[in-house]
């Protein structure tokens, strides 16, 4: 009996399903007061709705996402910002819905959302491709520092796979996002260049982050055939200048120079939901 062509070869392919082989999902979507919408809710209504959203961004409760961060957006593209991450991207979605069926759903309007994916970087070197970068830079095996450089490295490494994959939000007051592309222009086309330029280049860009070590934090996220751009880039900053000053400085950097192309820019403070609640007067 022929089977279908479709169910050939299926069985020893894995289960279907919408959770990742490893890493979260990942949603940031930004909101805005619809003033003349609000008014147009009653105020006992209102103060249901206040308490509604205060527990449906609540990420202690039970069944929060595995990471919900609020924060309170500047400028005028917006008022609240959230970033949501979770293995099922229905848990996700499900805080969207809850927030458009709550009280104060009808006043809450999203203005821009981005979907992506947490991910180890191809670019982030093995241990033997660490070696060889050392020995390339100059530090060969027989130098005294380059076990102790291999050994630290080693070590850090699955510490930082897991930060990318799986990430806990730092406790820094400031929150900025922008999505971004690498470009394929034809005199500087990113996906015609070897791997290892590429690889060496990135290396550079990297070099450049880990100087702001203690006062940036980053999370790059995976968006190709999830949203229109490549890549999303959250910044945590420990002060609103320093995250003026990475993306600034990293910007010379070849790999971001020639190669990148950059969307809107998005700057929140991060608050505690009932916080974010009071002061966009909700």
């Amino acid at each position: 009996m022929n089977r279908p062509a479709h169910t050939r070869g299926a069985q020893n392919l894995p289960d279907p399903t919408i959770r990742l082989t490893e890493g979260w999902h990942c949603l940031h979507i930004n909101y805005q007061v619809d003033q003349a919408a609000l008014n147009s809710v009653h105020e006992h209504q209102r103060a249901e709705g206040r308490e509604q959203l205060a527990q449906i961004l609540n990420p202690e409760r039970e069944g929060a996402p595995e990471r919900l961060q609020t924060s309170i957006l500047s400028g005028g593209r917006g008022d609240i910002a959230l970033m949501i991450m979770d293995p099922d991207p229905l848990v996700i979605d499900r805080v969207k819905q809850e927030i458009r069926a709550s009280r104060l759903g009808v006043a809450l309007k999203p203005t821009y959302s981005f979907v992506s994916i947490t991910e180890v970087s191809e670019y982030v070197p093995t241990v033997e491709q660490y070696k060889e970068r050392l020995i390339a830079d100059g530090t060969g095996p027989d130098n005294p520092s380059f076990a102790a450089k291999v050994g630290a490295y080693e070590q850090r490494l699955p510490m930082m796979n897991k930060q990318r994959t799986y990430p806990d939000f730092p406790t820094f007051p400031v929150c900025s996002f922008y999505p971004m592309n690498k470009i394929r222009d034809p005199h500087a086309n990113w996906y015609v260049i070897p791997f290892s330029e590429r690889s060496a280049l990135m290396a550079e860009h990297a070099t450049s982050g880990i100087a702001f070590a203690g006062r940036v934090s980053q999370l790059i996220t995976a968006s190709t055939g999830f949203d229109d751009w490549e890549w999303g880039v959250t910044l945590w900053g420990r002060a609103p200048e320093h995250i003026k000053e990475i993306v600034y400085k990293m910007r010379f950097d070849e790999a971001s120079a020639r190669y990148a192309e950059f969307g809107p820019f998005f700057i929140s403070y991060i608050a505690t939901p009932e916080d974010t609640i009071t002061h966009v007067r909700l």
